[in-house]
């Protein structure tokens, strides 16, 4: 079995990467979701809540903008350059988690109030509701293509073919 780069880069430099590229964006969405919920449910009662709610929207946005500032460079251009990405379920998975990035920038950006500065407060948290809707759906596709073997997409590593392939014929 093979293993997505995506899923390399959160294990390695253990457990650095694994909090800095999930468990930190993770932890913040769901802050989000959770006090969005509450926040919809009866509005203008929790004024922490609101205050934990826009935090956590700018630090999830300010962190997105650091991981796609190391991801392009480090991660995308290598590997797109050098034509290593472990066949197309690589690029879903690397892809759709740098898209995911986008709505959480755009979500900080309406908590900083730099973005639909002019729209009504419904508008605003109906924005808010449909950015945080397209991290999920983004950042949950990355999870899942993440976790894929390549190998089923005919993925196989160009040295150690030969070693590996020997191992895959006892299944």
């Amino acid at each position: 079995m093979y293993s997505t780069h995506y899923m390399d880069l959160l294990m390695q430099n253990s457990p650095w990467n694994l909090i800095i590229f999930m468990a930190i964006p993770v932890i913040l969405a769901e802050t989000i979701a959770i006090t969005d919920l509450f926040l919809l449910r009866s509005p203008n009662v929790h004024p922490t809540l609101s205050k934990i709610n826009r935090i956590a929207g700018i630090l999830a946005g300010l962190s997105f903008v650091g991981i796609i500032a190391y991801f392009i460079p480090n991660v995308v251009i290598p590997l797109a350059s050098a034509g290593e990405f472990r066949t197309w379920i690589d690029v879903v998975a690397i892809g759709s988690y740098i898209l995911a990035g986008i709505p959480m920038i755009l979500l900080a950006l309406l908590n900083l109030k730099l973005l639909f500065r002019k729209a009504g407060e419904n508008k605003r948290t109906n924005c808010a509701i449909l950015l945080l809707a397209a991290f999920l759906v983004l950042s949950h596709i990355a999870m899942i293509f993440g976790m894929v073997d390549p190998g089923i997409a005919g993925y196989s590593p160009k040295a150690a073919a030969t070693v590996e392939m020997h191992h895959h014929h006892h299944h």
